[in-house]
């Protein structure tokens, strides 16, 4: 995998923070931002659990995070950390003692839920038993589930207060191996939060929109608030929460960063929209070529273009492409005219050439 930070001249400057490890990863400080995902096996079920996360290292998955409801899956991470090869993250919410058993476990991060642990002092005993270790604790807010209040404020508001409490409880028991998060269905309301916290802490952020939706819908609402606020500079780690397989998750993680010229990570497929110029079936095309992309881990930009209006004219930047005609396609490298291909063809040879590269 490809870990170099592109720098575009148009992205504003990524938000400071304080650099946590998480396992061997590094999280805000200027590292790269962080591709996670969570399993949707039952963490006590040792051999799916594991077998689904060698499959999301596969897709580069960097960090996992895996669902503690009770203590035998607690004690099951014991089991899936001899067996992958990133960090593993314990998604705790209600009992506290699971938290404090995932630890004896050996996960390398916790995500605690403050509006559902309860007592300062049930959240005090993790904290405590977290910095011995040494293992980071993501305060994790949703909007869904804040705690209760007298006061009349925003969501927004309320979710960065309640974040900002359970970090000054952290901070008063000297620990700062701190990540936060503050999700919400809602995109404006997300990004609200975020923009309100940044400037009030100095940890890193962890982004995501929650319980987006399907594949279909799930992915636009997740690009469209983790891509603002990646764009405003906030955020270190992401998830893209999906009801899919979680390689969907990834999958969908890394085009938003390498949209935004935020990570480099295997092909950029560009392909035009079609229309009734097009005398090739692009939409069949291109889906085989991305189909093809899947397998390919080097970091180049491949065109699929319908016709000259959209030919290399359009895609200069690309290393390889196509531009389809009536029976045939001209291949291009870099916006020169390189050859022609019989539509037969044209699948084969431009594999053949990526392959080459």
């Amino acid at each position: 995998m490809d870990m170099r930070i592109i720098r575009n001249k148009h992205t504003p400057p990524r938000r400071k923070s304080k650099q946590i490890q998480i396992g061997g990863v590094k999280i805000g400080g200027g590292a790269p931002i962080v591709v996670q995902s969570m399993t949707n096996t039952f963490t006590h079920d040792i051999m799916s659990t594991v077998r689904q996360i060698k499959e999301l290292e596969e897709y580069d998955c960097e960090i996992i995070r895996v669902a503690v409801p009770d203590m035998e899956s607690a004690r099951a991470i014991r089991g899936i950390k001899k067996q992958i090869s990133i960090p593993l993250i314990a998604d705790i919410h209600f009992d506290y003692r699971l938290a404090l058993a995932a630890l004896e476990s050996g996960a390398d991060g916790l995500r605690l839920n403050p509006g559902n642990i309860g007592e300062p002092e049930k959240i005090k005993k993790v904290v405590l038993a977290a910095k011995e270790r040494s293992v980071p604790i993501r305060i994790g807010v949703n909007a869904g589930s804040l705690p209760k209040t007298s006061v009349k404020k925003s969501i927004p508001e309320r979710m960065v207060a309640a974040a900002m409490e359970q970090v000054e409880l952290l901070e008063s028991l000297d620990f700062d191996l701190i990540k936060v998060s503050l999700k919400a269905f809602d995109v404006p309301t997300t990004i609200a939060a975020y923009k309100a916290i940044a400037d009030k802490i100095p940890y890193p952020l962890h982004i995501g929109i929650t319980e987006a939706g399907t594949p279909r819908t799930g992915v636009i609402r997740s690009s469209v608030g983790i891509g603002t606020l990646l764009y405003l500079g906030i955020g270190d780690t992401i998830r893209v929460s999906l009801t899919a397989h979680p390689r969907e998750e990834v999958i969908a993680g890394w085009e938003i960063l390498k949209s935004l010229d935020l990570r480099q990570h295997g092909p950029v497929l560009v392909s035009c929209p079609t229309c009734g110029r097009a005398e090739v079936d692009i939409i069949k095309l291109a889906q085989q070529v991305e189909a093809e992309l899947a397998k390919v881990k080097k970091p180049i930009r491949v065109a699929v273009m319908g016709c000259a209006v959209n030919g290399p004219g359009e895609a200069k930047d690309a290393d390889i492409g196509v531009a389809c005609g009536k029976g045939r396609a001209i291949l291009f490298k870099k916006g020169k005219q390189v050859g022609v291909i019989a539509e037969k063809d044209i699948l084969r040879v431009l594999m053949g050439e990526v392959k080459k590269l």
